[in-house]
């Protein structure tokens, strides 16, 4: 408690400094919040980032991410992530029902009989939601042939290399389902003629998407994810405790996820759904620490009530620090193996629970207690005030003059 002031002030610098950070220089989110393509590539030659970044700007996407993943097993391997998600926009849609000729009558004539014949007139054209598949539906047995014709015949659109593509998925309704070239595909096919072929392997490691609007929803879910769970803790926490003791936990929640977030921006690591899990992990797990402090504090404050309020919280921290040194080295040991050892998302989720680790730790002796010893003196500072002021009205009420200052 005698070195509350300098904790707390570098709190609050930290706390201050990560809000700031998350708009100037602002987070990188990942492609869960953001939207946009995202490929990981383990390429089969070295490849320079410089070089992958040219190359890919050169194909027409702008301001691509290239990010080189530390992987032991291949020193080749890269994220490469543009903010296009789908090849087809309205526009082409249109054009694409155009030549897929259609109708909503297929037995009506038509201007060019041999380009829209009866057997390649759809009635129900489909588009999945990254454009990348098409379902129709015809009135007699489609010829595949001429429907590839069709797709061909559109600018920009190209047929997924398959076999059976397309395919008829349901003969008694003549649907089809017509498997068109993704973002990911037409990137890698544009890298392989930029690159060549044996630097660049024919198929990614992963190929994701994720559209601006669920972006948006994805991350305005997490936001209010974090804080429900704070919200319900501050609850849990006034009702198993005292009200004094709710403040103290909720600010020390809030300052350890702003302390990774910060940390974060700073290492220019990616804000991602998984950054959010690791949040609310850390969040829960302060919280326990917490608890476990204010826990031993009530038992301390019936105990000993010829002690102040400070020393009180002096020493249940000291009764409770072994514990909280232990349980926390040990949850540090495992956490570090991942970080160490694991690669992509699995470091990153594990970066996020060492910082949390520490600032949770941190929070639970120098944030959440000298808190609430702070509250509990404005509480009697406001308690003592208006007990002396019911006192001067009970004088004055006996005596009819006001009551003397002390």
């Amino acid at each position: 408690m005698g070195q509350r002031r300098f904790w707390i002030s570098l709190s609050l610098f930290l706390v201050v400094a990560s809000t700031v950070s998350l708009w100037f220089p602002g987070a990188n989110y990942g492609t869960d919040f953001r939207g946009g393509t995202e490929v990981e590539v383990a390429f089969s030659k070295n490849v320079d980032a410089h070089q992958l970044r040219q190359a890919v700007e050169s194909l027409g996407y702008h301001t691509p991410d290239v990010i080189q993943v530390q992987d032991f097993k291949n020193p080749n391997h890269f994220l490469v992530r543009v903010q296009e998600i789908s090849v087809v926009d309205d526009a082409t849609k249109e054009k694409l029902k155009a030549a897929l000729c259609l109708t909503a009558d297929p037995a009506a004539p038509v201007a060019d009989e041999k380009a829209c014949p009866a057997n390649a007139r759809a009635t129900e054209v489909k588009f999945s939601p990254g454009g990348d598949k098409i379902t129709t539906r015809y009135d007699e047995a489609p010829d595949l042939e001429k429907l590839k014709e069709q797709i061909r015949s559109v600018a920009g659109i190209n047929l997924k290399a398959s076999a059976t593509n397309p395919q008829i998925i349901n003969p008694r309704d003549n649907r089809v389902e017509i498997q068109l070239q993704s973002k990911g595909d037409q990137l890698m096919d544009g890298l392989r003629s930029k690159l060549g072929a044996d630097t660049v392997p024919e198929q990614p490691l992963r190929v994701e998407w994720v559209g601006p609007k669920a972006g948006k929803q994805l991350r305005d879910s997490a936001r209010n994810s974090v804080a429900i769970a704070i919200v319900f803790i501050m609850l849990y926490l006034a009702f198993r405790f005292d009200l004094r003791f709710a403040p103290g936990v909720v600010i020390a929640c809030v300052h350890d996820a702003m302390v990774i977030l910060g940390v974060f921006v700073l290492l220019k690591k990616e804000v991602t759904l998984s950054t959010i899990g690791a949040v609310l992990t850390i969040v829960g797990y302060s919280m326990n620490d917490t608890v476990v402090v204010y826990d031993r504090i009530r038992e301390n404050l019936s105990k000993h009530r010829g002690k102040s309020f400070g020393d009180i919280i002096n020493l249940s921290v000291s009764e409770t620090l072994s514990r909280t040194i232990l349980t926390a080295g040990a949850t540090m040991l495992s956490v570090l193996a991942f970080f160490v050892w694991g690669t992509g998302v699995i470091r990153d989720f594990a970066l996020a629970m060492v910082v949390g680790i520490v600032a949770g730790t941190y929070s639970s002796i120098y944030v959440a207690a000298p808190l609430t010893e702070w509250i509990d003196r404005r509480m009697g500072q406001r308690t003592g005030a208006k007990k002396r002021a019911s006192g001067k009205r009970r004088a004055k009420a006996v005596t009819g003059k006001p009551a003397e200052a002390k």
